[in-house]
């Protein structure tokens, strides 16, 4: 394949804009910082996002490289289809639920990120714990989505340069505006990578839709003419698998540092919630370009293209669907725009990762466990370093592209088993203790191995119902992550109760408290009295005046 200069061009330029709009923006991050918490306004913006920059990047964020690319080959694989399009309606109904439940109490206490209230109420022995997982998923995450520029986007389709130098330019790239510009850059580089990715595919799709190779997709869509209908169906056998997907998407994606950035960062509660119930609507919207590109390649007879048979699908390049149609199916002046939208939606997901991951640890863990005494700007040089590390090394596992995805599904399944629970426990339910958190998080971790983990080829111990052989391996049809996530909830309350009661009545010796909850819960209810009492002796005040 020769190099294509037109498409390098566009997505060199495409870099160069992205970086000189990270740097412009770091500087009024540091105009911020010297008038504020430096911390505070390189992790959440300083509390002083506007309602427009909040929508765009919480939109960009979940709109990324995997989520366009993943959109177009579900709905293109034959036997699963756009019934099995599972993402966009999750993460709508995800932010849904954020705004309605989670926005107010995460904000009235005006929380950094999404383990302050989790210290808060467990300890910092708790809090490393569940750092973990949240920690993993990042880091997985933004791998999947350097691997998703190469393995499965334009890059290895159109241009013919090595997949490393790819990654290398990506991941450097997103490390430096990310770092000197925390929250800023992120969000002002967000605003011109969505316009990008929207622009860039739908200019694609009313050529690929009107090529002569392409039979009309209303027909396709009931009709099998060279796959089966790219509708799609669902067995009755695979219901329970489709719901426990689909409540995975939506109740998992909350429990993510990268949402409450965005939560966190709005000027208002207000203007927080109105944004993410917004950007409900636009992942869904966004996600139609993609699924006119699916839809496309299900209809298209590969034999009149370029391309040739056999299909994509029969050569196990169904991952690579959309930059196929782009490159034989669009001329190419426009798959260069296609380009462009591709590498845009990978920039926009690969830069919040970055600054989740990073800010949890500098704050969380250096300030709050390792340094308590830190400086702020050793806060901040710890976040840096901490992300340079922890980018260096996503760059690393996304050669190994063959599997990150799996890991990744895998570290989001353990981000919805073990930490969605806990935050609900410590935001909605009241006196829940660090014996509860510990013994929902060991034992959710257990069921979820348990129940078996295809990505790193460990097989079902427990044979949930339904659980069924096929293709030499089984598969769980029953709804066993959602079953997990809910025995983990229920046991951290349950415990948290019991051990309350038992220390309280003298059960349990309280020497045995190692924890200190009956202390802290003390300490706290003494507090809600002081402050009652001032409030009740403001009132005698105000009527005796």
């Amino acid at each position: 394949m020769a190099l294509n200069i037109p498409a390098l061009l566009s997505v060199l330029l495409f870099y160069v804009v992205t970086l000189g709009i990270g740097v412009w923006a770091s500087k009024k991050s540091k105009k911020l910082q010297k008038n504020g918490n430096q911390t505070e306004v390189a992790i959440i913006g300083g509390r002083k996002v506007n309602m427009v920059i909040g929508l765009f990047t919480t939109t960009a964020t979940w709109v990324g490289g995997a989520y366009i690319n993943g959109s177009a080959e579900i709905v293109y694989l034959p036997g699963r289809g756009l019934v099995w399009l599972q993402a966009p309606l999750g993460f709508a109904i995800g932010l849904i639920l954020g705004a309605i439940f989670f926005v107010t109490p995460m904000r009235s206490k005006k929380y950094l990120t999404m383990m302050d209230p989790l210290q808060e109420a467990y300890g910092n022995s708790m809090t490393f714990l569940l750092f973990i997982p949240a920690l993993i998923a990042d880091v997985c995450w933004f791998a999947a989505i350097l691997a998703s520029l190469v393995k499965s986007s334009a890059v290895s389709v159109i241009l013919d340069i090595h997949n490393y130098l790819s990654i290398l330019i990506s991941a450097f790239i997103v490390i430096t505006y990310t770092l000197f510009g925390g929250f800023y850059s992120v969000a002002y580089t967000d605003v011109i990578q969505l316009v990008f990715m929207v622009v860039g595919l739908w200019i694609c799709v009313p050529f690929a839709l009107l090529n002569s190779a392409t039979e009309s997709i209303a027909e396709t869509a009931v009709q099998g003419f060279f796959q089966d209908p790219w509708l799609g169906k669902i067995d009755v056998q695979y219901i329970g698998l489709w719901f426990d997907n689909i409540l995975y998407l939506g109740l998992g994606s909350i429990a993510w540092q990268i949402y409450f950035q965005r939560v966190l960062s709005a000027s208002t509660t207000t203007q927080a919630k109105v944004t993410s119930a917004v950007a409900a609507v636009g992942c869904v919207v966004l996600a139609i370009p993609s699924v006119l590109v699916g839809a496309v390649a299900a209809s298209t007879d590969w034999n009149q293209t370029s391309y040739g048979l056999p299909s994509p699908y029969v050569r196990g390049e169904a991952s690579m669907i959309l930059p196929i149609v782009l490159q034989h199916l669009c001329p190419l002046y426009v798959s260069v725009a296609g380009l462009g939208a591709v590498a845009a939606a990978v920039m926009s997901s690969a830069d919040s990762a970055l600054l989740s991951s990073s800010s949890m640890f500098g704050y969380n863990i250096y300030k709050r466990i390792l340094r308590k005494m830190a400086s702020e700007k050793e806060v901040m040089v710890a976040m840096r370093i901490s992300g340079i590390v922890l980018g260096s090394t996503a760059a690393g596992l996304a050669f190994l592209s063959n599997s990150i995805y799996d890991l990744w599904f895998m570290c989001g399944e353990m981000v919805y088993a073990l930490v969605f629970p806990q935050l609900c426990c410590v935001l909605f339910v009241p006196r829940t203790n660090t014996y509860g958190s510990a013994s929902g998080f060991f034992l959710g971790f257990v069921l979820r191995i348990l129940g078996g983990v295809d990505s790193i080829k460990i097989p079902p111990v427990i044979h949930y119902p339904w659980c069924t052989l096929i293709n030499g391996a089984y598969v769980q049809l029953f709804p066993f992550k959602t079953f997990t996530m809910l025995v983990a909830f229920t046991t951290q309350i349950l415990v948290s109760y019991a051990s309350e009661f038992l220390f309280r009545r003298s059960l349990l010796p309280k020497r045995w408290d190692i924890c200190k909850v009956l202390e802290v819960e003390d300490a706290s209810h003494r507090g809600k009295e002081e402050v009652t009492n001032v409030q009740l002796q403001n009132i005698s005040s105000n009527e005796h005046e």
